[in-house]
C-alpha cells in the first residue's frame, strides 16, 4: 500500500466510527430512555477516544509527509486529512473523552431543565462544558493560529471566522431595524389570513409529512422519519435519520420541519459515492448544509408556485374550507412576520436576529467575556434589544436550544450564512434551470434537485464554502441576494 492508500484506509475507519456515533446520537434523541444517558455518554466517549487515537497515531504524520495525490479530488482529500490531523493532534485524548462525557451529561440534564424552565438545574453541567470548550478552543488556536472562537467555528464551516461574520450580521441588524416595522405595517394593512382549523391527528400528519418528503426526493429505502424534542437530520449518507415534532393544533410545524430536514437529507444522500468515508466525500460544512435545508423549505416549499400544488392536497388530507388552503392564504400564514421568542418557529425575516444573539453570546462565553451564570440575563437583554421582546422564562430564552448543552459552540452562525447562501443558490437556479417554478407548481422537484446534486451535493467537500458558491453562482457569498429576496417577499407586496 502507498502512503495515500494507508491514509484512505485509516480515514475510512475513522468515518465509520463517526457514523456509529451519529447513530447513537440519533437514538439518544429519538429512542433512548432517560436512564440510558450515563451509559450513552461512556459509549460516545469511547468512540471519540478511538477515533482520536486513530487520527493522532505516529504513522499518520509519516504518511501525510509521504503521500502523493493523483488528481484534484485526491489533492483536496489530502488537504482535508492534514487539517483534521493538525486539529486532532492539538487535543489530548483525555480532553476529547472528557468533552464527550460532559456533553452527554449536560444534554441529558438540559432536557429536564428545559421542561421545567430551570436554568439553575443545568448551569453546573454547562459550566463544565464551557470550561472544556475553552480548553479545546485554546489548544486549537495554538495549533492553527486562529483566534479561539474562530478555531471552533472552523470545525463547523471552514474558511469563515468571526471577523467575516461580524460585518455581515451588523449590516443585517441595521436592515432589520428598518425592514421589520415596514413588513409589520404592510402585513397589518392586509386582511388577516384564515386560520387552519384542527385538530390534525398525528397519524395523518405523519402520512402527509412522509408523502411530501418523498415528493421532494427522499428515498425511504435509505431514510427514516421519527419524532424528537428538537427536529434534526442525523445518521449516515446511506441511512439518513430525520425527526420532527407534532402538535395536533398545528400541522405546519411538523410538515415544514420535515421539509427542512429533507433538504439536509438530500444533501447527505447526494454526496459523491466514489469518495464515501473520505473527508472529501463529506458535506462542505454546516453553512453549506443549512443552505440545502433552506433552499428546500424556505425558497422552494414556501414559494407561490409550490403552495399552489400543496394547498389542494392539504385540504384533501385534513378537510375544512378550501379557501383556508388557497395559496395566498397559506402564504399569509406561513410567510407571516411575527416577533417571537423561539428560534425554530421564527419567520425568515426575524430568524437571523435569533442567530446574531447566539453568535454574540457564545463568542463572549468562549473568550471569557461572560460566565455561564450571566447567560440568562445577557440573553434577555440582547433579545430585547434585537426584537423588542423580553422572554418570560428561560424555556423561552437561553434553554430553548440544545446546541450549547451538547457542546456545539461556533455552530450558530452557519444557520444565517446558510440562509443567505440558499437565496443566492435559488437565484442562480432560477437563472440556469428553465421552467423551475412551473415544475414546483406541479410538485416536481426533479429540476431543482438535479441542479443541486450537480452544483452542491456531488461536490462533497472538494471546494470550500466560498469556492462552492463561486462555482455554482459565479460569486462568493453575497448577503444582498438574501435581503433582495426578503424585500421581494415581505416589503414589495
Amino acid at each position: 500500500m502507498t502512503a495515500y492508500d494507508r491514509l484512505k484506509a485509516r480515514f475510512a475507519r475513522i468515518a465509520l466510527l463517526g457514523e456509529s456515533q451519529a447513530m447513537l446520537h440519533w437514538d439518544a434523541a429519538a429512542m433512548m430512555p432517560p436512564g440510558g444517558a450515563e451509559a450513552r455518554g461512556e459509549q460516545l466517549a469511547t468512540l471519540s477516544g478511538l477515533s482520536h487515537e486513530l487520527l493522532t497515531a505516529p504513522q499518520v504524520a509519516d504518511d501525510l509527509a509521504g503521500a502523493a495525490a493523483a488528481d484534484e479530488w485526491d489533492s483536496a482529500n489530502l488537504a482535508l486529512m492534514r487539517d483534521a490531523h493538525r486539529r486532532a493532534t492539538a487535543l489530548p485524548t483525555t480532553l476529547v473523552e472528557a468533552t464527550a462525557r460532559a456533553n452527554a451529561a449536560c444534554e441529558a440534564r438540559w432536557r429536564t431543565a428545559r421542561a421545567r424552565s430551570d436554568f439553575a438545574l443545568v448551569a453546573p453541567a454547562l459550566k463544565e462544558v464551557v470550561r472544556l470548550q475553552r480548553e479545546t478552543a485554546a489548544a486549537l488556536s495554538n495549533a492553527t493560529g486562529l483566534p479561539a472562537y474562530d478555531a471552533l467555528m472552523e470545525g463547523y464551516q471552514r474558511g469563515i471566522g468571526a471577523s467575516d461574520v461580524e460585518p455581515i450580521f451588523a449590516a443585517y441588524d441595521a436592515f432589520l431595524a428598518e425592514a421589520l416595522p415596514r413588513a409589520e405595517a404592510l402585513q397589518a394593512a392586509r386582511p388577516a389570513p384564515r386560520p387552519l382549523v384542527g385538530p390534525f391527528p398525528v397519524a395523518t400528519q405523519q402520512a402527509i409529512c412522509r408523502d411530501m418528503a418523498e415528493r421532494v426526493g427522499l428515498d425511504f429505502e435509505h431514510a427514516r422519519l421519527d419524532e424528537s424534542t428538537h427536529p434534526f437530520c442525523g445518521g449516515t449518507p446511506r441511512d439518513v435519520r430525520i425527526t420532527t415534532r407534532y402538535r395536533e393544533d398545528n400541522f405546519a410545524q411538523a410538515l415544514l420541519g420535515v421539509l427542512h430536514e429533507t433538504g439536509h437529507a438530500l444533501y447527505e444522500l447526494g454526496l459523491p459515492a466514489a469518495h464515501a468515508h473520505q473527508p472529501v466525500g463529506e458535506a462542505a460544512g454546516m453553512a453549506a448544509h443549512e443552505s440545502q435545508s433552506l433552499i428546500i423549505e424556505m425558497q422552494a416549499c414556501r414559494s407561490d408556485a409550490f403552495l399552489a400544488f400543496l394547498g389542494p392536497r392539504l385540504q384533501a388530507t385534513f378537510g375544512g374550507e378550501a379557501a383556508a388552503y388557497a395559496p395566498a392564504n397559506l402564504a399569509g400564514l406561513w410567510r407571516r412576520v411575527e416577533r417571537g421568542f423561539i428560534r425554530v418557529d421564527a419567520d425568515e425575516l426575524t430568524y437571523p436576529a435569533h442567530v446574531i444573539l447566539r453568535f454574540r453570546l457564545e463568542r463572549a462565553l468562549i473568550e471569557g467575556a461572560m460566565e455561564v451564570e450571566d447567560l440568562p440575563a445577557a440573553w434577555n437583554e440582547g433579545f430585547t434589544r434585537l426584537l423588542g421582546l423580553t422572554p418570560p422564562d428561560d424555556a423561552h430564552g437561553c434553554l430553548q436550544d440544545i446546541h450549547w448543552y451538547d457542546g456545539a459552540f461556533g455552530y450558530f452562525p452557519s444557520y444565517t450564512l446558510g440562509a443567505m447562501a440558499a437565496a443566492q443558490l435559488m437565484r442562480a437556479a432560477r437563472t440556469h434551470v428553465a421552467g423551475l417554478d412551473a415544475a414546483l407548481a406541479r410538485g416536481d422537484f426533479t429540476p431543482l434537485r438535479d441542479w443541486l446534486r450537480q452544483k452542491v451535493h456531488g461536490q462533497g467537500s472538494r471546494l470550500g464554502f466560498q469556492d462552492l458558491l463561486r462555482a455554482a453562482t459565479g460569486k462568493p457569498l453575497d448577503p444582498s441576494d438574501f435581503t433582495a429576496h426578503l424585500r421581494e417577499r415581505y416589503l414589495d407586496a
